[in-house]
């Protein structure tokens, strides 16, 4: 004889306790970091250890799924009209409790499985830290001695850095005292009366020593790139 709407709502109740206090249990057990005992399961019955007991959840999840299905048919074929939207709403219920429930178990299940790819990956970590010591301390000695040559590189760097820039200042001192010699070049010869033919010899001697400054600086800058570039 086929199951009444009413007897099909009754054991998808009763489930529904089941499974709500079974899903608590798993969550508290994974709060306090221990394992569900063997000698009470869901409402004080013996009861499965966690991964029996998380498959029991399990199954009566998918167990109200089939009774949600019936008791969606059954409503619309078994209840008059005038009781069919009490039951509609009595129906949807239970599924939107089943669902929730079902959630709420992945949710642990997720979590579970995170913790044991973390388990096996200090696991790991401890066996090659225990096994492989001496090649973990070769591997930071070896980064230390990188780190020692980076140090080093730098401040070899930032020695030529300033010794390029001395040099370039010393120029520029010379530049301006080439300056000061010509002004007074000009004022000496301007009172003797000295021809142009010697005003251009003193200007193509100044224009060297122009070039002469300008060379010495771009040499000392390419010479500072090369540096920085083979240092790094």
């Amino acid at each position: 004889m086929a199951a009444t709407l009413s007897e099909v709502y009754a054991q998808a109740r009763h489930t529904l306790l089941q499974v709500r206090d079974g899903l608590e249990r798993l969550e508290r057990l994974e709060s306090s970091g221990q394992q569900p005992s063997p000698s009470f399961g869901i409402l004080g019955q013996e009861g499965p250890v966690a991964p029996d007991l998380a498959q029991r959840v399990k199954n009566e999840l998918g167990q109200l799924q089939v009774w949600s299905t019936d008791m969606d048919r059954l409503w619309r074929q078994q209840m008059p009209k005038g009781q069919r939207e009490l039951w509609r709403r009595k129906v949807e219920q239970v599924a939107e409790e089943v669902e929730a429930l079902k959630a709420g178990l992945e949710k642990h299940q997720n979590r579970q499985r995170h913790r044991q790819i973390e388990a096996q990956e200090r696991a790991e970590l401890f066996r090659r830290t225990r096994g492989d010591g001496a090649q973990v301390l070769q591997v930071y000695d070896e980064e230390a001695q990188s780190m020692q040559s980076v140090h080093n590189s730098a401040r070899m760097l930032d020695d030529a850095f300033a010794t390029g820039t001395a040099v370039l200042a010393q120029f520029a001192i010379q530049r301006d005292r080439l300056k000061q010699a010509q002004r007074k070049a000009y004022d000496v010869l301007n009172t003797v009366g000295l021809g142009n033919s010697v005003m251009r010899v003193i200007e193509r001697r100044q224009l060297m020593d122009k070039w002469v400054a300008y060379v010495g600086m771009l040499v000392t800058i390419i010479i500072v790139i090369v540096f920085w570039r083979w240092t790094h």
